[in-house]
């Protein structure tokens, strides 16, 4: 527990700063005067490097376990969080959430094994515990713009690299726990790898099925993680500091959402939370855009909370599906929820610009509908 503890809150540090990079558009829209494309370019620039490696990352982990990577990669963090408060160009704006991307990139697939490492079996609460500070952090990220950086200015945002600072001195704790779990596991008798589950070719077709889950969700939590404080300043005219707080109102409901989803998978199966999470937020996202600004914020809530829980039921659903391939699987599925929710996040940018965020939420409403697509996943039983 005491390394779930650990681990769970290094990833609220871990998104925290990259939650912050988002949460602090609005005023970089205005300083070097970003289009939403180019806002969505940004986006794209840091979902895409921390997509594309993950996988990579997460299948080399799988084979040569790299206790102190997590150290490296908060490393890559602070360094594209410093650029970040010193960057004077478009370019380097974009360079700076790269390297942010890059250390995402070396933080999950290594962090999602160790957590599920100190599970002692309970796999879903794990999940959950280690996806909820990350929502936290995301929640914080928020918060952290509108009392620290917006009154500053671009250069406070320097100062979040103290909280970089302070997770690498903890993940450097956790490396050495999982260096000394590693030395403990070798001294054992080997046992044989698991065989899988299902037929190969039912394993690759229920992972695809997942994949378009984990498309709906994050495309649709990307519309409201990039532009929703853009959407209520633009619709019911909000200071940019009131927006924020709604903002973090939304996002704790995800962080919320999140430490249910795990545990309820573990008592009642994987795919009813799936249903559940996915197929039954529509009629709330049907209802937003059509909203007033008291309803807009009722709304959010259910919203981030039921659709939220989605995430660790489906990771470990997955991770149940391949046994022994823990960081390719969770390389997979945070790479995939990165690079969806970052091509997402400029497509919906790019469409806001020749259309309106009121337009994009309308579009985006009927994104959970895509959760039927549970109906096909192989029954998996109980724990």
């Amino acid at each position: 527990m005491a390394i779930l503890i650990a681990i769970t809150f290094s990833h609220l540090l871990n998104d925290l700063v990259q939650s912050l990079v988002v949460a602090v558009y609005p005023m970089l829209k205005d300083s070097f005067h970003l289009s939403f494309a180019q806002i969505g370019l940004i986006t794209l620039t840091y979902q895409i490097t921390a997509s594309l490696l993950q996988p990579v990352v997460g299948l080399y982990t799988d084979r040569h376990p790299q206790p102190y990577s997590l150290c490296v990669g908060m490393g890559f963090t602070m360094a594209g969080l410093i650029l970040l408060a010193a960057a004077t160009s478009l370019g380097m704006l974009m360079f700076a959430a790269g390297l942010v991307g890059m250390g995402s990139s070396v933080f999950h697939p290594e962090a999602s094994r160790i957590a599920r490492t100190a599970s002692g079996g309970r796999h879903g609460l794990a999940q959950s515990l280690f996806q909820v500070g990350g929502n936290l952090g995301s929640a914080l990220g928020p918060l952290g713009a509108a009392i620290i950086v917006l009154p500053r200015g671009q250069g406070a945002i320097g100062w979040f690299s103290c909280a970089t600072l302070l997770a690498m001195v903890v993940l450097f704790v956790i490396g050495s726990w999982y260096q000394r779990h590693l030395l403990a596991s070798a001294s054992r008798t080997a046992v044989p790898a698991a065989a899988l589950p299902l037929p190969t070719k039912q394993v690759a077709f229920a992972l695809a099925i997942l994949g378009m889950l984990v498309f709906s969700k994050c495309i649709y939590l990307a519309s409201l993680t990039n532009f929703y404080t853009f959407y209520l300043i633009e619709r019911f005219e909000l200071s940019v500091h009131s927006a924020q707080l709604h903002l973090f109102v939304f996002l704790l409901a995800v962080a919320a959402g999140t430490i249910l989803g795990g545990p309820l998978g573990d008592r009642i199966g994987r795919k009813p939370v799936i249903w559940i999470s996915i197929l039954g937020v529509t009629p709330f996202t049907l209802a937003l855009p059509y909203a007033n600004l008291l309803w807009t914020e009722i709304l959010t809530v259910p919203i981030g909370l039921i659709l939220a829980s989605a995430f660790s039921a489906i990771l470990v659903y997955a991770q149940e599906l391949l046994p022994g391939r823990v960081g390719l699987i969770s390389g997979l599925f945070f790479g995939l929820a990165f690079g969806v929710a970052g091509i997402g996040a400029a497509a919906l940018g790019s469409l806001a610009d020749h259309t309106s965020l009121s337009y994009v939420y309308q579009v985006c409403s009927f994104l959970p509908l895509l959760g039927i697509l549970t109906a096909w996943l192989p029954e998996r039983g109980r724990r």
